[in-house]
């Protein structure tokens, strides 16, 4: 079988998960070209993973490599535009999450999938890992009830990585649109997947980056020159309900006042409850007694999921699996974050239309 050729556009640090993906599924496809606006940035990365066919334009690129797939992997500005261009050309894509920077730009790029036939998955990789396959077999088995209520929380104490994820021209937001979206997701597709009906949401801007001395975040975006401002949220807060009945509550913070960072989605179902940070814990009741359990095995993310990721994106654009992140999934979080940020302007709740 002749490999399928694959493009990567944009090559910061979330490509390398995914070349660890593509390079994980061995003689079955091969990465034959990447593009970057920042050619110096481009070249190392091509050099560390031998990747011959370098462009900083990536119409030139779809026009000349004759692509099965496409990773985008840009900032989220950059999204939508190489994302149905890909799609026009006749490519299967995976964007990275956040699908776009608005649930407008989330519907174009869905529209352009539709009328190519070509896959459109988005980067949720939460959905990839151990402890939601187990929750789901744990779902279907009938465990867990009905999924009702969900807390989901992804805060770090002094995380922005600064550049273009603290610059809103760039990002479309903070650590709600960076952080928020892998947990709303993850609660989301636990629960079934309902659509989301109404918000209340609310942003802070009261800390600001590096207000600690000596204490750096775990990562920073580093840039030559100065053209990122520092214009997101540190904190973000919703509560969302959704069309049949489930309600999520969620919090995420570049800069909290907060005694560490934690990220976790805690499930309320109507027989069990779970939570997911670290091994996945089920808390119900055995023979009449509460139960806290620790499922053993492999019951937690780790970065392997990013490689089952790509090899399900693969998988579904040769026809052996169905597609686990469709750009319909994406344009529902668009538009979660979008009443979100709204509700936050306004004051108010803010329904999501359909």
């Amino acid at each position: 079988m002749e490999k399928l050729r694959i493009g990567v556009i944009g090559t910061g640090n979330i490509s390398n998960c995914h070349m660890d993906g593509y390079k994980s599924l061995g003689d079955m496809v091969e990465v034959v070209a990447c593009c970057d606006i920042d050619e110096k940035k481009m070249n190392a990365w091509a050099d560390r993973w031998g990747v011959a066919n370098r462009y900083t334009d990536y119409c030139e690129m779809l026009e000349k490599e004759n692509l099965h797939a496409v990773s985008v992997c840009t900032w989220n500005a950059a999204h939508k535009a190489p994302t149905v261009k890909a799609l026009q050309s006749g490519c299967h894509v995976i964007c990275e999450k956040p699908m776009a920077m608005n649930a407008g730009e989330a519907e174009e790029m869905l529209a352009a999938a539709k009328e190519s036939g070509k896959i459109l998955q988005i980067g949720f990789v939460r959905r990839f890992g151990a402890d939601a396959d187990h929750v789901k077999e744990l779902t279907a088995s009938g465990v867990m009830g009905d999924i009702y209520y969900a807390k989901a929380t992804y805060l770090r104490k002094n995380g922005c990585p600064g550049g273009w994820f603290a610059d809103k021209r760039f990002s479309g937001g903070g650590p709600l649109i960076d952080l928020g979206v892998h947990v709303i997701d993850l609660s989301r597709y636990l629960a079934g997947s309902p659509k989301p009906v109404s918000v209340f949401g609310v942003t802070y801007n009261n800390l600001g980056p590096d207000r600690a001395k000596g204490f750096k975040p775990g990562w920073v975006v580093e840039y030559k020159d100065n053209q990122f401002e520092v214009t997101t949220e540190d904190m973000a807060s919703a509560m969302v309900r959704f069309d049949n009945g489930f309600t999520l509550y969620v919090e995420s913070s570049f800069n909290l006042n907060i005694k560490e960072d934690c990220g976790r989605v805690e499930l309320f179902g109507t027989k069990a409850g779970a939570k997911l940070e670290g091994p996945l814990e089920i808390y119900t009741d055995l023979g009449g007694f509460f139960a806290n359990c620790e499922l053993q095995g492999k019951t937690y993310f780790d970065m392997d999921a990013f490689k089952d990721e790509i090899a399900g994106f693969i998988g579904a654009t040769t026809g052996k699996c169905e597609c686990r992140a469709t750009g319909e999934d994406g344009l529902a979080l668009m538009k979660i974050l979008d009443a979100i940020y709204e509700s936050a302007e306004t004051g108010k709740s803010v329904d999501i239309n359909w």
